[in-house]
């Protein structure tokens, strides 16, 4: 047991009982140098199948698979993008693992069959615990789970009884590989009659309804140790395992916090092996290495603007900590949201790596089609850009991936000699270049963000702003979040459309945002957006463009056939100072415009990034350089 305090001074303070404690020391010198090196340790983390990315909704309370379906069909009805739909522990019959209720969930599997004829996916939530209470042949799980031996134990060997939704409940022991089989098992029996996509796993700490078991705890010093940390309960035992408690790898004092990664990983490894791509888990317990083998959401919130500010602080604390995938509830879980809390969470939560609205049971719905015209059509434009942005936020997942690095970053990793930046929890970037300044307040129609020193740009207009690290007040309508463009990049984006696998099909728009010498870099990676180790198996594309003396062009490092799909059908330049007198895309004239605040805008007709050219060439001529 290990308790770390961070003191006033430039000082930390260690307490332990015992144990072996391995120290390691990154040295950096930079923020994101130090990121890097702590997931060299620990795993990088996984590259995400593509439809994680998209917009997911769910709540506890539907009702029924009927109630489900119709918000699924309203959201189509409004072209409202959604990838994924997911149910609360509703769907099961008496809260049941593997199983749905035969009544109100009785048209579960047609609702999956018909999100699949859409292009789109269906996610579950699991807990750990495990009915004990069925009559003896009617509960599988529990039946085979005794006959394997999977369950942790009291240290008498007899299975240890706790309590959870479905009453109560034993806890498979994942640090034994035996359990993993028979966790496999299971899924695949319930993905035969509800062929769901992925897993939402709940209530790993792992959490009880009861202290310690049923039976209570041993008086052990497992239980009652020299020294407890300022725990809720004040008992390690608090709603949670007895200390004392068996498991195969050993006890669970020492296992405890490997709960959920252990769990996360045999889900993992099942749907990969059962669904033959990229796993899709979102797990509420984690631990270091946790990004390898799943995503995180931030836990139940509240529908207060509070709440909606503080997000910010841990999708990025969890970027840190090497799981990119990351998001909270948009317009927040428990008690009602309002309107205008809705619209502003969901332009901010269209900028969280991993995006879901969520809400609980006995609350008035928060779909976008729940609000008004007004609103919904704002909640719709924030999705859309979202989904514009797919190449872009792929891009940085397979950085995440290959390399070690954020997706979503605070400033000071870009800034980190701007002190000014260090306390910002306000603003984030995506990547590098992409800076998003969201309305964290109500009934204000602006917002304040921090520009480092440099030149930013305008996302949408192109409108320049040169900044000596300040800050500057923002238009900030209903409708509109502030997204501005670090010089020096090339970004590219997309067609959107309500899902990504037609979104992932469309043409590219690729944005630079020229620096003062005009020049800019960025990058595309592709591959099909769902088969596993595809980077190992050579099966991407990965395209560099660069952007130098007026003339911008695209590399392919690395061809594959995924990228034939997919054309480069415009591209804009902001920051060129003087207006071109002719553009050429591979020497063959094209038509462009060119805006008074320096924008040309240059109509490219269908450049394949794949195919007899090694590469692509933009040029803008007449400019002085």
């Amino acid at each position: 047991m290990l308790y770390v305090a961070l003191q006033p001074g430039p000082a930390i303070t260690w307490r332990t009982i015992g144990g072996i404690l391995d120290f390691y020391v990154f040295l950096g010198p930079d923020p994101a140098s130090v990121i890097g090196q702590y997931l060299e340790v620990v795993g990088y983390p996984t590259m995400p199948v593509y439809w994680a990315l998209g917009y997911h909704l769910c709540r506890w309370g539907y009702g029924s698979s009927n109630a489900t379906w119709d918000v699924v069909k309203n959201m189509r009805n409004y072209g409202i993008p959604q990838d994924v739909q997911w149910n609360d522990i509703d769907y099961m019959d008496r809260s049941l693992d593997f199983t749905f209720d035969p009544a109100t969930f009785s048209t579960l599997p047609d609702m999956v069959k018909d999100l699949h004829s859409h292009g789109q996916r269906y996610v579950m939530m699991l807990d750990p615990g495990i009915s004990s209470i069925q009559p003896e042949g009617e509960y599988w799980p529990y039946d085979e789970g005794l006959r394997r031996g999977v369950f942790i134990n009291h240290t008498d060997g007899s299975t240890l009884i706790g309590k959870v939704w479905p009453g109560l409940t034993a806890f498979p022991d994942f640090s034994d590989d035996v359990t993993h089989e028979w966790w496999y098992d299971n899924l695949k029996r319930f993905h035969d009659k509800v062929p769901f996509d992925g897993l939402w796993i709940d209530m790993n700490e792992p959490s009880s309804f009861v202290d310690g078991s049923t039976v209570g705890c041993p008086d052990t010093e497992l239980e009652n140790p020299p020294y407890t940390p300022g725990i809720l309960g004040g008992l390690l035992r608090a709603k949670t395992l007895c200390a004392s408690a068996v498991q195969k790898t050993s006890s669970h004092y020492n296992m405890h916090s490997l709960y959920g990664l252990l769990e996360a990983k045999a889900s993992a490894c099942a749907l990969k092996r059962m669904l033959g791509k990229r796993a899709f888990v979102i797990s509420r317990s984690t631990f270091p290495s946790q990004g390898q083998y799943s995503g995180h959401w931030l836990g139940d919130n509240r529908s207060h603007w509070k709440d909606m500010y503080t997000s910010i602080a841990g999708m990025l604390t969890f970027n840190l900590l090497g799981v990119p995938l990351v998001g909270a509830d948009v317009c927040g879980f428990s008690e009602q949201t309002e309107e205008e809390l809705c619209v502003r969470w969901t332009q901010l939560g269209a900028f969280y790596p991993f995006t879901r609205n969520h809400n609980a049971i006995d609350q008035k719905p928060q779909d976008p089609p729940a609000f008004s015209p007004l609103a919904r059509s704002a909640m719709k434009q924030s999705l859309l850009l979202r989904y514009s942005l797919f190449p872009l936020l792929y891009t940085l997942f397979h950085r995440a991936h290959t390399h070690g690095h954020t997706v979503a970053r605070p400033l000071l990793f870009e800034f980190p000699k701007d002190v000014r930046t260090y306390g910002i929890d306000r603003q984030f970037l995506w990547g590098k270049s992409l800076m998003v300044t969201p309305v964290l307040d109500p009934g204000v129609d602006f917002v304040v963000g921090y520009f480092p020193q440099g030149l930013w740009y305008d996302y949408y207009t192109g409108d320049s702003i040169r900044s000596k690290g300040e800050e500057l007040r923002l238009k900030a309508p209903l409708e509109h979040i502030n997204l501005h463009l670090r010089e020096g990049a090339v970004i590219p984006t997309q067609r959107p459309n309500t899902t990504l696998f037609v979104s992932s099909g469309q043409p590219l728009h690729l944005v630079s945002s020229l620096s003062e010498d005009g020049s800019a870099g960025g990058e595309l990676f592709w591959d099909d957006g769902e088969t596993s180790d595809t980077l190992e198996t050579d099966q991407y594309a990965h395209i560099v463009f660069t952007v130098v003396k007026n003339t911008m062009t695209s590399e392919v490092l690395h061809d594959h056939v995924e990228a034939s799909y997919i054309t480069v059908e415009t591209a804009s330049f902001y920051g060129v100072k003087v207006e071109p007198t002719r553009v050429t895309v591979n020497s063959q004239d094209a038509a462009f415009t060119y805006r008074a605040n320096q924008v040309p805008c240059v109509n490219v007709v269908v450049v394949l990034l794949h195919g007899e050219f090694s590469s692509h060439v933009i040029n803008l001529s007449g400019i002085s350089s």
